[in-house]
């Protein structure tokens, strides 16, 4: 496995590592390893939802389904308030050459 020295450092940045190591109970060397590939992981990671999927009950799902129901529905009266013209896109004339 190959070294890499780090160099530039500051005491104030040691002093948190070395902290932090010693409050998990791992080498500074490990604690740094760790922050490396859990920052650049190898593989894409997503920050979303799926580790969620198909753990909730049934009861569960129906009771989120209806709770989010509303935010699909679109109140007409919103839209009647505002000027046709405040949600008009302009249209782009095209350039003569």
């Amino acid at each position: 496995m190959p070294n890499v020295l780090l160099r530039g450092l500051d005491a104030a940045t040691l002093s948190r590592l070395r902290a932090d190591a010693r409050r998990r109970g791992i080498s500074v060397n490990r604690l740094i390893v760790e922050t490396l590939q859990r920052e650049r992981p190898g593989a894409e990671q997503h920050d979303d939802l799926d580790a969620l999927a198909g753990r909730w009950s049934k009861a569960e799902g129906d009771a989120f389904a209806a709770a989010v129901a509303p935010f699909s529905e679109i109140d007409p009266t919103l839209w009647a308030a505002q000027p046709k013209a405040a949600y008009r896109v302009p249209r782009r004339r095209a350039r003569r050459r």
